[in-house]
């Protein structure tokens, strides 16, 4: 029988004991304490952040995408490719559980709807929101706490309460806080990421199905692919922006996102990319 948590999943639902920690750790490159503090938490955060990418070429690409674990491993890890918000924070999760850390998984609504996912990580007496898989990606967690403000190289996060207890995760912009998404703490089940990612793979009014897109964040610079234009934005809120032929789209996956696609997946890519450059160069 499975052991049920204190939130209503089991851990047979979240197939911990599918999870390969030595590959996963292998994959993000990291070596370090395994005991379940905030200094382990920290750094795994930070790790994952900097190995594995925001991406969502296998729904443009008409592969689908699938939360099972054995999948997401084989995707993320063992082809060492990237994803979006639930495969990485469904394997990130399925690890700090192993190890030993309390973990509440819960939804973000990305305007306009519920299409996220994240974590509330208890260690030491504290609760921290974690987070690998927004695009905009949060490079280590933020104390759960209202008001809490955290600095992330150049990078500022901040979280507030809303008046119906709901939270939301900012960062600055030229006009004050924009908010990035709203939660609430509503324990979320497996079956319910299930339901949210099918939206996200396949309705024609997801972003996530209109072209590729790739996002990595460092401390100083954040790079996105979308379709065609790569951008380089700065924490001061400059930006440089490049479009791109084809082929050095391909390599730009490779060199700055650490993208390798299959032979087959790389022609499919082009002609989308060609198409989506000719269409464009047709409204002009």
């Amino acid at each position: 029988m499975s052991m049920v948590d204190q939130h209503g999943g089991t851990n047979s639902e979240w197939e911990i004991a599918k999870f390969d920690a030595d590959a996963y750790l292998t994959r993000i490159g990291y070596s370090g304490d395994l005991r379940a503090n905030v200094d382990t938490l920290f750094a795994l955060h930070r790790a994952h952040a900097d190995s594995i990418p925001f991406e969502n070429l296998n729904v443009v690409l008409g592969h689908g995408i699938s939360l099972d674990m054995d999948d997401l491993q084989d995707k993320l890890v063992r082809q060492r490719r990237g994803g979006y918000c639930f495969e990485h924070n469904l394997l990130f999760s399925a690890l700090l559980e192993r190890i030993g850390f309390r973990v509440r998984r819960l939804a973000a609504r990305v305007q306009p709807a519920r299409t996220h996912m994240l974590s509330i990580v208890e260690v030491g007496g504290r609760e921290w929101l974690a987070d690998v898989g927004f695009g905009a990606t949060l490079l280590e967690p933020i104390p759960f706490d209202d008001g809490a403000i955290s600095h992330q190289g150049g990078w500022t996060y901040g979280l507030a309460r809303r008046g119906d207890g709901s939270w939301r995760l900012r960062s600055p912009d030229a006009d004050g806080w924009m908010d990035l998404y709203l939660f609430t703490e509503e324990p979320q089940r497996h079956i319910d990421y299930v339901v949210y990612n099918h939206y996200t793979a396949t309705h024609p009014n997801s972003p996530f199905v209109r072209g590729p897109r790739a996002v990595r964040v460092k401390p100083d610079v954040r790079y996105t692919l979308g379709g065609s234009t790569f951008i380089s934005k700065f924490p001061d809120g400059s930006s440089e922006k490049q479009n791109l032929p084809e082929d050095e789209v391909i390599a730009m996956l490779r060199e700055t996102f650490g993208i390798v696609l299959s032979p087959e997946d790389t022609s499919r890519l082009r002609e989308l990319l060609a198409t989506e450059n000719r269409d464009e160069a047709g409204q002009i």
